[in-house]
């Protein structure tokens, strides 16, 4: 007998193995369409090119890295502003086997949605077990929502991140746990983003609460922050080595250039950064992200309350440091994918319920029918803001980097705010008024006084940024060149231009 159910249970996972592959199969198509309608539609505005001016600075990292085996953004000048040491290090690949900063990086980003999509329905199959049928929809539903296809065209590492945290959290919910191994995935985190370094919180909540005894508690803690310092101790050297500091410039620069954002009521910011998962499919996501945490209470199921507590941590974080929602709220869009499993887990529990009335079937269903309709809606949405996104940075900044390479002479030295596009594309000396690869300006990064004072005594020649960032920088300087583009006017926006600072 005992020889025969392993032979049943053999089957059966053989079975269950072979029922995924068709899956992946589906899910690797929907995602190249999804990317692909992305770049139709940006190919339609007749732009190709990236929706942020950052991608631009992982690629000009990612180029010097590639073809001279330099850390640098500037030649020659080993530097720590790249956030993600290793998203820049994957886009050097390309540029090591002469794709360009564009195909490679569409390639990977596809990659990437494609592998989240299938970790989105491994999770699901975790969490649920009794819908482990439909985890094929979990994998759909991230394959096609709007801000994460929009992320796998932006050249930006927030899907590698988003990929690193669901994994994390499923190993969590994996029995038993392998916390040497969740350890590493920890550590390596924070070389895509340092905010990964917050995927410690769930781990250890579920250490201090889910495990029996201290015994196992103690072995669980020691295998997880083992395997974390593995991977995490390098990367505070890598940055120590490069820019002599801990944390890469970026960590300071972004919070001292948006501390303004700080004056606004704690609430008004919590408001804006909790309404980011909204848009879109989440809306209809929330009554069953709130059914799953309540569930987890109920049910004292600490490694799924663990996942939906980190999430409202990580958009809490963003509130109180970084109170930002531009570009669709890019920052915390590695978080998303969390949302949507657990919200879709709940989705489904709710209407799987018995129903007591022939209104509540109605209801379930309508609500279930909507999910895609809003889904595939918002998708096209997106593509739509990803062509306008692109064309900006495309008529803005790339253009006006496309000057400066043309009519600046190379020895010149360049004093920008926006310098992605400028430093891939104008291939000048720069001092970089944003922190990124100047952080000495960090601590008088918005006081424009003692900015023109740095610019003066550094022997900046040109100033390149938009006039309203630096309005007494600017004010009474000889315009040289303005990009001219009409869709940042078109949309309350200005254009970039170079001035003149000084001979």
């Amino acid at each position: 007998m005992g020889e025969l159910n392993a032979r049943r249970a053999s089957g059966q996972g053989e079975r269950r193995a072979l029922g995924r592959w068709p899956n992946l199969l589906i899910l690797l198509l929907v995602t190249a369409a999804a990317c692909g309608l992305y770049l139709v539609y940006s190919l339609r505005a007749g732009e190709v090119g990236f929706p942020l001016d950052d991608a631009w600075i992982h690629q000009t990292y990612a180029r010097n890295l590639g073809l001279h085996g330099e850390w640098a953004f500037l030649p020659g000048q080993p530097s720590a502003g790249s956030t993600a040491p290793l998203w820049t290090a994957v886009l050097a690949l390309g540029h090591w086997l002469r794709l360009g900063p564009y195909i490679g990086t569409y390639l990977i980003g596809w990659m990437l949605l494609w592998g989240l999509s299938a970790a989105g329905m491994w999770v699901f199959g975790l969490l649920s077990p009794a819908y482990h049928c439909w985890a094929l929809a979990a994998g759909l539903l991230l394959a096609l929502e709007w801000h994460l296809v929009w992320a796998g065209v932006s050249g930006m590492e927030t899907l590698l991140s988003a990929l690193i945290i669901l994994c994390a959290l499923g190993l969590l919910l994996t029995d038993p746990v392998r916390w040497l191994w969740l350890g590493i995935l920890v550590g390596l985190s924070a070389w895509v983003r340092p905010d990964g370094v917050t995927l410690l919180g769930p781990a250890l909540f579920v250490i201090a609460i889910g495990l029996p005894d201290w015994a196992r508690r103690g072995r669980a803690a020691i295998r997880l922050l083992s395997g974390w310092l593995v991977a995490f101790l390098p990367y505070l050297l890598f940055n120590q080595s490069l820019g002599g500091a801990w944390w890469p410039n970026t960590f300071f620069a972004k919070q001292a250039e948006y501390s303004v954002e700080l004056q606004a009521s704690l609430w008004s910011r919590l408001a804006e950064q909790g309404a980011i998962p909204l848009v879109g499919v989440g809306v209809l996501l929330l009554p069953g992200f709130l059914y799953t945490l309540a569930r987890a209470i109920r049910q004292r199921n600490w490694v799924v309350l663990a996942g939906g507590l980190w999430l409202l941590g990580y958009l809490a974080m963003y509130a109180l440091r970084l109170p930002v929602s531009y570009q669709h709220g890019r920052y915390v869009m590695p978080a998303l994918p969390v949302y949507f499993i657990w919200g879709l887990v709940g989705v489904f529990e709710i209407a799987g319920r018995p129903a007591a009335s022939a209104v509540r079937r109605v209801h379930g269903r309508a609500w279930l029918a909507s999910t895609p309709v809003v889904l595939v809606i918002f998708l096209f949405m997106g593509a739509s803001a990803y062509r306008r996104d692109v064309a900006l940075i495309e008529s803005e900044m790339v253009t006006t980097a496309r000057w400066v390479a043309a009519h600046i002479p190379p020895e010149a030295l360049v004093a920008a705010h926006d310098i992605g596009a400028l430093g891939y594309f104008g291939e000048r000396r720069l001092l970089d008024l944003a922190g990124l690869v100047s952080p000495e300006v960090i601590p008088f990064i918005r006081d424009e006084t003692r900015l023109a004072a740095y610019l003066t005594e550094q022997g900046a020649a040109y100033l390149v940024t938009f006039p309203g960032w630096y309005p007494e920088l600017v004010n009474g300087r000889e315009v040289l060149f303005t990009s001219g583009g009409m869709l940042s006017t078109q949309l309350g926006g200005e254009n970039m231009a170079v001035y003149r600072w000084q001979d």
